[in-house]
Formats: C-alpha cells, sequence, structure tokens
C-alpha cells in the first residue's frame, strides 16, 4: 500500500471517528433546562427569602418583589456566557419598565467585581452579590449541575413559570415575559 493511500485512509478513520464520537457525545448530553415540570413552592419560596447586599452594600429581600414578574439572573463577572446575555437582559428591563416587572441580578462573585461590572455597563436593575450557596437553590429548579448564567422567571401569583440554564436573548426573554403579563 502506498504511504499516500494509507495516509488518506488514516484521515478517513480518524474523521469518522471524530464525527462519531459528537454524535455520541451529543446524544448523551441532557436537554438545557426550560420550561419544565411544575416547582414546588418551597423552592420558590427559598429564592424569594434570599435577602442579599446590593452594590450598594444594601440589603435586598427578593421578597419585596413579590405580585411583579420577577426575573431572577444567576450569573458572575467571571462568566463569558453571562457577560453576553447581560446587554439583552438590560434592554429587556429598559423595555418593560413601565411593566409590573422586576429584572434582578444574582451575582455569584465579589461586591468588588460586581461594583466594577456594573461601573462599566450600567446594569438599569439590581445586582445582588450572594456567594456560591445561592447555588444549591438551583437543584429545585432543575439545574443540577448549578451552572452559570441560570435564569427563573416567577409570575406575579409566585409561581415559577420558566427555567433556562444557559443564554436568554431579548426575543426570547422578552416573549416570555409578555405572555405572563397578558395572564
Amino acid at each position: 500500500m502506498s504511504r499516500s493511500l494509507q495516509t488518506a485512509l488514516i484521515l478517513i478513520v480518524a474523521l469518522l471517528a471524530g464525527v462519531g464520537g459528537y454524535f455520541a457525545n451529543r446524544a448523551s448530553q441532557p436537554e438545557p433546562v426550560t420550561t419544565r415540570r411544575d416547582i414546588s413552592a418551597e423552592t420558590v419560596n427559598a429564592l424569594l427569602a434570599l435577602s442579599l447586599p446590593d452594590t450598594h452594600g444594601q440589603a435586598q429581600a427578593i421578597e419585596q418583589w413579590r405580585g411583579k414578574v420577577i426575573v431572577a439572573n444567576f450569573w458572575a463577572t467571571w462568566c463569558p456566557p453571562c457577560r453576553k446575555e447581560i446587554p439583552d437582559f438590560a434592554a429587556a428591563s429598559q423595555a418593560l419598565a413601565d411593566q409590573p416587572v422586576q429584572f434582578v441580578g444574582i451575582s455569584i462573585d465579589s461586591l468588588e467585581k460586581v461594583q466594577a461590572f456594573n461601573d462599566e455597563f450600567k446594569v438599569p436593575y439590581p445586582l445582588l452579590i450572594a456567594g456560591p450557596e445561592a447555588l444549591a437553590l438551583a437543584a429545585g429548579f432543575g439545574n443540577d449541575a448549578r451552572a452559570l448564567p441560570f435564569t427563573v422567571i416567577i409570575d406575579r401569583e409566585g409561581k415559577a413559570r420558566h427555567v433556562k440554564l444557559g443564554t436568554l436573548n431579548r426575543d426570547e426573554l422578552e416573549g416570555k415575559i409578555r405572555a405572563l403579563l397578558a395572564h
């Protein structure tokens, strides 16, 4: 067998193995958490019971926004997908500013890093600072990996209606919120 034919066969086998590995891995990956089964009232209440410092060091109880659609976005300054979606969240929060909607960023980060981020990007909604323990709530919402970004949308009656692991774009986010406001 010639050297070039042997090289070509090795490349073909490697390519087929790579493609097969890709599809095998893709099939074994869980789907991202999205709108799903009913989330327990205890899980929602645990989120609403959080009282976390904002970028000014003032404690903010998430409970204060009960009765509004609450968009709770778990994120961190060191998380590239989180940083990518925040401008869409900011734009959606401004577009819905006259509606009974409250966006809140729950950062798994330090106060100093969140303050610097906010100084740079001027996020128009409260950014609260939490430690990794805040991600303990994630499993109750279906985010067993406790990965970021992670968003929970709670309706005006206090029920979790949308849960998403991964980024949300502005159109998807506004669509979910407007559907809840129409009810």
